[in-house]
């Protein structure tokens, strides 16, 4: 097994090791990913990173083929480790867009699958992340056992232990 493997779209390769899933906005947020996955790999580098964030070459971006790369490594992270969330505030504008309008997708999907299935899932909210009081709340009355945090390197401490239990 290579140490520090960092998996990102759209190529699709197995892995046998608990994978970590840094799921959290990428349009209009800073790019905190590279940094979440080196802090991974420095606590433990066998655990296996998968980040969504890629800089494709231009006409090069398949949407079909980031979704279903992002659907496999979440699948494969709630089964095998850990789903962790950074919801980073917003640091650039997405006028065709809601900001993080598919984090907060997945944040619910996650929620959900953590009550009915025992995934493991933490959180990290950025001061100033739109609308953090309801998601406390919410994961508060139904997952109080997930922890959220405010910074990066809480969740991602918190990440890699989940990824030891797991």
């Amino acid at each position: 097994m290579p140490e520090r493997l960092l998996l990102q779209p759209p190529e699709i390769v197995e892995t046998h090791a608990p994978v970590i899933f840094l799921a959290g906005p990428i349009q209009g947020a800073p790019e905190w990913q590279t940094y979440a996955a080196s802090l991974i790999h420095d606590l433990n580098p066998k655990l296996v990173v998968a980040s969504p964030r890629k800089d494709y070459a231009e006409g090069t971006f398949v949407y079909e083929r980031q979704v279903d790369w992002e659907t496999h490594f979440l699948r494969k992270a709630g089964a095998t480790g850990v789903v962790a969330f950074w919801l980073a505030k917003q640091v650039e504008a997405t006028p065709t867009r809601s900001y993080a309008q598919t984090t907060r997708f997945e944040l619910a999907e996650w929620k959900m699958r953590h009550e009915y299935e025992g995934v493991n899932l933490t959180i990290g909210i950025e001061k100033d992340f739109g609308n953090a009081r309801y998601i406390r709340r919410r994961f508060s009355q139904d997952a109080p056992d997930v922890k959220i945090v405010d910074s990066l390197e809480e969740m991602v401490r918190n990440a890699v232990d989940l990824a030891r239990a797991a």
